[in-house]
């Protein structure tokens, strides 16, 4: 009897101590200024999706989160130098769909691994792309855009950012859906795209809608079809691809935070709850709102199961795509 209560005194001291070493780890965290690698160049909407969660996380960390831009192939030289970096919670990666879910098909001989190297905290935003096509090709749904393109293989053309960029695989996704043939035009960014899109140069090119919302106001593009599940609250007359006539086209854009590899689950927790507190207000709702984006928040395990699906769903896509890059 007395060594059972014995073992039963040192199991309940041991687990005080552990409990102890636990809330004392997550109090002290943050004591310095804490790093969010972005993984594309300052001004474009990665950075000021990150830039935005940075300034209010800084608030509720009481430590300066500091943005760090590191653009280049693709995102894959920030995510590397995350996923290399030391996993203490003071360096954290913003991820995006394209980083953790389409790289590891695109990139050859990527230097990280999405899922081994990280541990998800939390989903920051949604957003989608909207298909536009120039006013003068003669169509006025996504049905009357499939039935042109099906009269007339390979003449079509929809310009994208670049191979393997969510605006050209959202095109090949709409390719094989519909069972049609375009052809891609990569460009070296959108905006390009854009330009001779306007100019009637290309037929039509997926974009995100923050970037189109004017043009399509001034009737300068036609909006088709959004690519989420929902339509979207600043284009609430056009339909989703799915509405349209497209069974299960689905092309969400995320963004996310992540940390390397082995942050002890309490910074990871930590981080968490402030994120789905930050994402929960009503001001940064209406800010999402205004971007074409919404507000979101998931558990690190909800995030990581979102991250494994979205790269089994990309897979396919970029093969068939024939994109591939070193």
């Amino acid at each position: 009897m007395k060594l059972t209560h014995c073992l039963t005194a040192a199991f309940a001291a041991t687990s005080l101590l552990a409990s102890s070493v636990v809330n004392a780890q997550e109090s002290s965290y943050p004591t310095r200024p804490v790093n969010l690698v972005v993984p594309f160049s300052a001004g474009g909407p990665t950075d000021a999706m990150a830039r935005i969660l940075a300034r209010k996380l800084g608030d509720r960390l009481g430590q300066q989160v500091v943005v760090d831009n590191r653009g280049g192939a693709g995102g894959s030289i920030a995510a590397e130098l995350v996923a290399r970096s030391k996993a203490d919670g003071y360096t954290l990666f913003f991820g995006t769909t394209g980083t953790m879910a389409i790289n590891p098909s695109l990139y050859a001989n990527l230097r990280y691994d999405p899922i081994k190297d990280f541990s998800p905290v939390s989903l920051m935003a949604t957003t989608m792309n909207v298909l536009v096509v120039n006013p003068q090709l003669p169509v006025k749904t996504l049905s009357d855009l499939v039935k042109l393109a099906k009269t007339k293989p390979d003449e079509l053309t929809y310009g994208s950012a670049g191979n393997g960029s969510s605006n050209h695989l959202s095109g090949e996704l709409f390719r094989t859906s519909a069972g049609i043939r375009i052809s891609h035009i990569p460009y070296k960014g959108s905006a390009p795209a854009l330009v001779d899109l306007l100019a009637g140069r290309i037929s039509m090119m997926f974009d995100t809608i923050a970037q189109q919302t004017q043009n399509i106001s001034a009737s300068k593009v036609t909006a088709l079809a959004v690519t989420g599940p929902k339509r979207s609250t600043l284009l609430p007359d056009v339909p989703t691809a799915q509405q349209a006539g497209l069974d299960g086209f689905d092309v969400t854009i995320w963004y996310g935070v992540l940390a390397p590899h082995g942050t002890p689950e309490v910074i990871v927790n930590r981080l968490q709850r402030e994120i789905a507190a930050i994402m929960a207000t009503e001001d940064m709702k209406s800010r999402m709102q205004r971007d074409g984006a919404a507000a979101q928040s998931t558990t690190p395990a909800e995030f990581a199961d979102l991250i494994k699906s979205d790269t089994a769903k990309w897979a396919p896509v970029v093969k068939n795509s024939g994109a591939s890059l070193n």
